[in-house]
């Protein structure tokens, strides 16, 4: 049985361990790499949150500003600013909050701003996948809002990701280790107690394709840190590639890697992760039951 640690958020507590939970995305954009589009308009977006935790969902992730390879997202000329953002998010987390009370709210941002307002709004998490490093003000805001925190690591910004040097296996785990720690840090200097911190990796974020997958191997090292892993493998390009020779030499479109989803989701689970964030939550459901039955049976 794995031990269960609990996970203190904004007015609530949810018990990590003994069975991994499903975070749903729901992506209000016109860009995102998987969905962009399909849920831009709020009324869609509140569907899809309704239609995710009717499949098995534990929490909903709402993102306004697509994080995909090759976008400005993190720069300061980034094309999204935090009022375009919020003008996206703040309609859907509140009719999510209205229509849906029993839903967990984690709102998907680097700025701020839009953690401080998403948070009034009803939010009980921030994931922010820059792991506090690219707006000096987050890490305060969490502290205030007393919000549970998703850290991720990423390298770099989207727009130099094609352009960084590979990593050996060594330095890539050290490098995503170094940059946690930092994340960790200066959670601990903002006053954010650790029971409200949950570490990610960053599959995809600044690590070449074939890299993620040293990283899988490796990640229950990271559980040293002292925090609960979460994970987002769902459609990521690189689980594409890996299946390009099924696709005659071609990377496997995004719409077709939910196979491949399930069993890197699987592999994380069974590497240590407590919480997996999906595109298909009845899919990611049902697997993280079987991973989880194996891990309590060890």
């Amino acid at each position: 049985m794995r031990a269960t640690k609990n996970w203190r958020l904004r007015t609530r507590t949810l018990a990590l361990g003994p069975r991994t939970l499903v975070m749903g995305i729901v992506n209000v954009t016109p860009d995102s790499f998987s969905d962009g589009g399909h849920f831009f308009a709020p009324e869609a977006a509140v569907a899809q949150a309704a239609a995710l935790l009717a499949e098995g969902a534990d929490l909903l992730d709402i993102g306004g500003e697509s994080t995909r390879p090759g976008s400005r997202a993190g720069d300061a000329d980034a094309l999204v600013g935090a009022d375009e953002e919020q003008a996206r998010l703040l309609p859907v987390i509140e009719e999510i909050v209205k229509t849906l009370p029993q839903a967990v709210l984690s709102v998907d941002t680097y700025k701020a701003a839009t953690a401080r307002a998403a948070l009034a709004a009803g939010a009980e998490i921030v994931n922010d996948v820059s792991g506090f490093a690219w707006d000096a003000a987050m890490a305060q805001v969490c502290a205030e809002r007393k919000a549970g925190v998703v850290l991720m690591h990423t390298r770099g910004h989207p727009g130099e990701w094609r352009e960084l040097a590979p990593l050996e296996n060594d330095a890539l785990v050290a490098e995503v280790r170094r940059g946690l720690a930092w994340s960790l840090a200066a959670a601990d200097r903002a006053g954010i107690a650790r029971e409200s911190i949950v570490l990610d990796p960053g599959y995809g974020f600044g690590k070449h394709g074939e890299e993620n997958y040293a990283l899988l191997a490796r990640q229950a090292e990271l559980l040293d840190l002292g925090c609960p892993l979460l994970v987002g493998l769902s459609r990521k390009s690189f689980l594409g590639h890996s299946l390009a020779p099924l696709y005659s030499g071609n990377d496997a479109p995004a719409g077709q890697r939910e196979n491949a989803s399930i069993a890197a989701l699987t592999a994380a689970i069974l590497h240590g992760a407590a919480i997996v964030r999906v595109h298909n939550a009845r899919a990611a459901a049902e697997a993280a039951r079987i991973a989880d039955a194996v891990c309590n049976g060890l």
